[in-house]
């Protein structure tokens, strides 16, 4: 099915006052093309404006592709014509095909808004084929396998550095259970040369990560995560992880694209061979440990809310413990003024691979080694402000977006 806008009849004003007003919330959008596509609204840039808000999700899905989900709430003169229209991509679509799509079902749902303005009478709606119906068989019964490599190099006189990066990403997803493996490979070499002095620093470290999860209805699921790491800054020679754990959503998890308040539990064992003997004359260990992890995300046209937390300690030492808080905030303000947030916050007391002895300049400068902390905080913000006209119709793409240059594929 396609939906065409005719050309509008001379003399006719380029902003369609009757037409709905509309504010589409989404960071991922092509919005030139859904203007272009899409003439039979008005685009405004501050929701209070709008007629009809769009919140657009997104969730990735087992195959590698995302589940775009669109919501359509309307306000005025469309108060309580709401709707939920969502599409699951494939992983080898191309940007202009799931652009395509996306915009097809943004189409769709702004349809029935548009049919009770006049601008109605502009709109084509077409079939082009008929449509086939066949059972899809999926040879691949939800396996998904996913390669990657990333060799890079660089050289001066005095200088040279290598690092490669490879990784390998197995996983079955159903609405039943998850699997994933995954193992990656990370190596930096680098060389510095001084007249007679030639000194080459290597840091390395791999890592096979199993996720398995079964579901137990609409808010609850059991799994096991099982990480095998070694790693020459953190001081292992090999370090085993294995943590049975269960997981409650407070909403159910068919709404995880809007909200979740996920609770995880996780109880298990872990065993560390040092490369170094460790600041507790330890050269190898057997652990037990527990961890909780809580995360709440809401999005609505008002902003949206990211947190998280974590927090961990050993059996054998309970003070041996790590508890880390960060969070996300977008919120729109008055109208055109929005603020976003962002941080974290961690107080850090179970460093217990920590090596032996003093630091060299090279291990710090270079970060070679784990080097002790008792906290960590990052964060940051952003305001905007916009003002002007409440319509953004036009679509005009001379010299790019924003005045800067573009590459073209």
């Amino acid at each position: 099915m396609t939906i065409n806008a005719q050309e509008p009849a001379s003399g006719q004003d380029s902003v369609r006052k009757n037409a709905a007003k509309v504010f589409i919330d989404c960071r991922s959008c092509d919005m030139s093309f859904t203007r272009q596509e899409i003439p039979w609204v008005n685009y405004v840039r501050d929701v209070r404006e709008a007629e009809v808000y769009v919140l657009v999700t997104s969730q990735r899905t087992g195959s590698g592709g995302d589940m775009y989900t669109y919501k359509f709430q309307g306000m005025n003169r469309f108060a309580g014509m709401n709707d939920t229209l969502s599409f699951i991509s494939n992983p080898d679509e191309t940007g202009p095909e799931l652009r395509e799509l996306r915009t097809s079902l943004l189409k769709a749902g702004l349809l029935r808004y548009a049919a009770k303005t006049p601008v109605i009478r502009e709109i084509m709606i077409s079939h082009d084929q008929k449509m086939a119906q066949e059972e899809i068989v999926d040879n691949w019964n939800y396996w998904v396998f996913e390669l990657q490599t990333s060799p890079r190099f660089n050289a001066e006189e005095s200088y040279q550095r290598l690092m490669l990066n490879n990784s390998i990403n197995i996983s079955k997803v159903t609405p039943e259970i998850k699997l994933e493996i995954e193992a990656d490979q990370s190596y930096n070499k680098q060389r510095f040369i001084e007249g007679d002095d030639d000194t080459t620093y290597i840091r390395s470290s791999k890592s096979l990560s199993n996720l398995y999860v079964k579901s137990l209805g609409e808010h609850w699921s059991a799994g096991l995560r099982w990480n095998i790491s070694a790693s020459t800054s953190q001081n292992y020679i090999f370090n085993n992880m294995f943590m049975p754990s269960v997981e409650y959503d407070l909403f159910p998890y068919s709404e995880a694209t809007h909200r979740q308040l996920r609770f995880l539990y996780s109880v298990g064992y872990q065993y560390s061979n040092y490369i170094d003997s460790t600041i507790y004359n330890k050269m190898d260990e057997h652990l037990f440990l527990h961890q909780i992890r809580i995360a709440y995300q809401v999005q609505e046209k008002w902003g949206s809310v990211n947190l998280s937390m974590v927090g961990s300690n050993y059996f054998h030492d309970l003070s041996k413990s790590l508890i880390q808080l960060n969070a996300s905030v977008r919120i729109r303000i008055i109208k055109g003024l929005s603020l976003s947030v962002n941080g974290g916050a961690a107080y850090i007391n179970d460093q217990l691979n920590l090596a032996k002895g003093e630091l060299s300049e090279a291990d710090r400068l270079l970060r070679l080694k784990e080097q002790a902390t008792s906290f960590n905080i990052q964060g940051g913000l952003s305001i905007t402000y916009t003002f002007g006209s409440i319509y953004n119709n036009v679509v005009n793409p001379r010299f790019g977006n924003g005045g800067g240059y573009e590459y073209y594929d």
